[in-house]
């Protein structure tokens, strides 16, 4: 497909954080891009201010005429978009070229060079802080980010085509589509059963992406997969030493197959994140990035939006927005809480996210809730999934042993929280969770 015969981009679910990075990126490039979202969000608003059109009803009739050429119109759409949205079954049938998010990320990215980042966790910190690694070592990459970069205000750092940055999402198989030159694989935990069925498979599908990469591949340590190898006090490839924390801030010294380098920084709170830091360098460096101009980056790196991001920071409250929807995620937010405030209580808030994922790592995701002092438990938030019975917020929360815990609702959630009067609220959840955090800490503000 030659995307420059392609005048103009329709998208079908244009809000999600990796097709809102697409939709930038087609705009940036002088193409005419509209699309369809269930709702407005702050993302679709920031997409409506570069001039992109949005409606929020299914319905063949808001699509403009300018859009119903199939010779000139590439329509991209995400998984999590029915099967029969009205929108998308129009495109389908009249003939359009109609590709899945994955696909054509692949077509942007075959003819660049490609550094990609795998795993079920961990994919958006370190492809963000790579992407800006390479954006102040003038490297000229463009990156498509799963998240909202903090020094960028963006899920997209704009450059030129020769070098291209990209999360490797496994979901729905996604990753197979791309050709990367570079790429590592940050973890390989059980995830996405609904889709692979077995975990056997998830490493299968995992193995599978390793065998794309042409140049080279970099992977945790212990990882079931050949490559470079990185981590912490683990005698890896590309290993932090000496982990410390001064002045608020984690400082390592790094091993490198060639060289050691005292003295890194990293202001991103936990040590998930000395890791994601040190994968991202790994990549930087065996792309040709000097390890000193890679340091001189991370001093500037702000953080990613709904990653360990403080609402409120002050001596008596705090208050951490996080994405975290997998047990892994919810243990690697909790001890990085209870490192950097031991002596406080910790009230977590936690919407669980798909009624697959409760029911598949249900016993997980009770050890791993127990960390916190406190707990509020919301609603399952269903995504693109139907009710399965006897899946339900109660069931989970039964099965949590903590005795400070109740169920709560979008409608009371903000009173259950001033009630507490816990010192570190972190609230955490993929699904609008994100949005309800505004709300309370404008009501925290006030309250205080």
């Amino acid at each position: 497909m030659n995307l420059k015969n392609i005048h103009n981009v329709y998208f079908v679910g244009i809000g999600g954080i990796g097709m809102s990075a697409l939709a930038r990126y087609f705009k940036s490039t002088g193409k005419n891009v509209a699309g369809y979202d269930r709702v407005s969000t702050p993302i679709t608003k920031s997409l409506v201010e570069i001039g992109i059109q949005i409606h929020f009803e299914d319905a063949v009739s808001n699509i403009e005429e300018v859009y119903k050429n199939t010779n000139k119109t590439l329509v991209i759409y995400t998984p999590a978009v029915p099967k029969d949205h009205s929108e998308l079954n129009y495109f389908l049938n009249a003939g359009f070229k109609v590709l899945k998010r994955s696909e054509i990320l692949g077509e942007i990215t075959k003819n660049s060079t490609c550094l990609a980042v795998a795993g079920t966790h961990g994919k958006t910190t370190t492809s963000t802080i790579l992407g800006h690694i390479l954006k102040e070592a003038n490297t000229n990459a463009t990156s498509f980010l799963g998240g909202i970069s903090e020094n960028y205000n963006s899920n997209l750092i704009l450059g030129g085509n020769e070098i291209s940055v990209v999360e490797a999402d496994e979901f729905d198989r996604s990753f197979l589509k791309l050709s990367p030159n570079i790429a590592c694989i940050t973890s390989m935990d059980a995830d996405h059963l609904d889709i692979y069925g077995n975990a056997s498979e998830l490493e299968a599908s995992f193995n599978e992406f390793a065998s794309k990469v042409s140049d080279i591949l970099i992977v945790k340590k212990g990882l079931p997969v050949k490559g470079l190898t990185y981590g912490i006090n683990e005698e890896a490839d590309f290993d932090a030493k000496n982990l410390r924390i001064e002045n608020g801030e984690y400082v390592f010294d790094i091993k490198t197959p060639t060289e050691f380098v005292k003295g890194i920084k990293t202001t991103l709170p936990g040590k998930h994140n000395v890791l994601n830091t040190v994968a991202a360098l790994a990549m930087a460096n065996n792309f040709g990035v000097p390890i000193l101009v890679i340091a001189k980056a991370l001093l500037t790196f702000k953080g990613i939006r709904r990653r360990f991001s403080y609402r409120i920071k002050t001596d008596s409250l705090v208050l951490i927005d996080d994405y975290a929807h997998h047990p892994t995620e919810i243990n690697a937010v909790v001890d990085a809480v209870k490192e950097m405030y031991p002596a406080k209580n910790v009230l977590g808030v936690f919407q669980p996210h798909l009624y697959s994922r409760t029911n598949d790592f249900v016993e997980d995701f009770a050890t791993s809730l127990a960390k916190f002092d406190e707990l509020l438990l919301l609603d399952i938030y269903p995504a693109r999934e139907l009710p399965v019975e006897g899946v339900t917020s109660a069931w989970l929360l039964d099965k949590i042993k903590l005795e400070k815990k109740q169920l709560v609702t979008k409608n009371n959630v903000v009173a259950k929280i001033i009630e507490s009067n816990a010192q570190v609220i972190v609230m955490i959840g993929a699904g609008d969770i994100g949005e309800l955090i505004f709300k309370v800490k404008d009501s925290l503000t006030v309250e205080n």
